[in-house]
């Protein structure tokens, strides 16, 4: 869906006579709605089950990408997209608990496989989108087609996961919440600022290789598919990759090819660009499975209860991301805006040399 989606928005902005700007408010609605789920997700998850929230939630997430597409006014466009972060919430969050949960009952590792299936996923979507954006007559039916696809195998698949349910913690030691999230913090902001930039990655790469490159639009999605390809080989060999080495040596040399990925994303040359979302794919991919592992294995806070408060964060800066930098972008130009996302990459290997390696030496 987010592969098929992110395809459009160089079309969406053409159909409103959108600036950068005006994006970033609409983005904006997105990442609202998705901070105004969170609080509701852990409610949910136990009233009814973590893998049935899964599932209902895939299920609206899918259906509600088909409204901006038919959106009228710019108005109604933002609307759609808040609805769009509120299923985004139920969906990832609820999702990330699942896999947890799955990973403890069965003693077997895979977030990192099951986040390279997400980048699969957007692979998949901006790849084969790409050839069938020049196959519909309209955007939404392209969009509807996915939408379906998902909706079908979805119903299908859920008969392994619906009536999974969380464990359930104790909660009599735990009075004082704020001794949750104090040990979390490191983690919790590398969260936001990796999982901030692959947002802004997903929504503006099209933009940035249409704008800035000047390619035609049927080629704009040509950094996306790079981004998502390599992200997606990199989290297929993260959990062998972080046996061999440890958890924090994996999430430095990640940060570090990422950085080397914005180097060659701002010299806006068409193939360095490519190749340089393809090599920033490879350098993130890795972070957030790990910073997910951590969290989960946090010396005196709940595996739950970690994953929930630093994955929260983090999709809230999934979803920051795309509006803070079409602030910036409207305010300077784009390839100052990603040249300020390799900075924040710098403040990553920051919080791992000198807040990580204290409280996790052991991984």
């Amino acid at each position: 869906m987010t592969g098929t989606w992110v395809l459009y928005l160089p079309h969406i902005k053409t159909k409103f006579a959108l600036n950068d700007g005006q994006i970033g408010v609409a983005l904006f609605c997105l990442a609202f709605g998705l901070l105004i789920s969170i609080p509701f997700i852990p409610y949910t998850n136990k009233k009814i089950g973590v893998g049935r929230t899964t599932k209902i939630g895939i299920l609206l997430f899918a259906l509600s990408f088909n409204l901006p597409l038919i959106a009228p006014s710019y108005l109604l466009l933002c609307s759609s997209l808040l609805l769009i972060g509120i299923f985004t919430g139920f969906t990832d969050v609820s999702m990330n608990a699942l896999v947890s949960t799955i990973e403890k009952r069965d003693k077997k590792y895979f977030m990192s496989a099951a986040h390279g299936f997400f980048s699969f996923g957007g692979f998949l979507g901006a790849g084969f989108g790409s050839i069938l954006f020049l196959v519909f007559p309209t955007p939404i039916w392209h969009m509807l087609s996915v939408s379906l696809f998902i909706v079908i195998s979805n119903w299908y698949l859920s008969n392994y996961y619906d009536n999974i349910q969380e464990p359930t913690i104790s909660i009599n030691k735990r009075k004082n919440k704020l001794q949750d999230i104090r040990p979390l913090l490191g983690l919790a902001i590398i969260a936001f600022i990796i999982m901030f930039n692959e947002g802004a990655v997903e929504h503006w790469s099209n933009l940035f290789l249409f704008d800035v490159v000047e390619v035609a639009e049927s080629q704009a999605g040509l950094g996306f598919i790079s981004f998502s390809l390599c992200m997606t080989i990199g989290r297929f060999l993260g959990d062998g990759i972080s046996k061999k080495i440890g958890a924090i040596n994996l999430i430095t040399g990640g940060s570090t090819i990422a950085f080397i990925g914005y180097l060659f994303i701002v010299s806006a040359n068409l193939h360095l660009s490519i190749v340089g979302f393809g090599i920033l794919g490879f350098g993130l991919s890795v972070v957030i499975p790990e910073i997910f592992r951590l969290a989960g294995n946090t010396k005196g806070v709940p595996a739950s209860v970690g994953i929930s408060i630093v994955s929260g964060i983090g999709f809230a800066g999934f979803l920051i991301g795309p509006v803070l930098l079409g602030f910036i972008s409207n305010w300077a130009n784009l390839t100052w805006s990603f040249a300020l996302l390799s900075l924040s990459i710098i403040l990553v290997l920051g919080l791992v040399l000198f807040r990580l390696k204290k409280n996790y030496n052991y991984s």
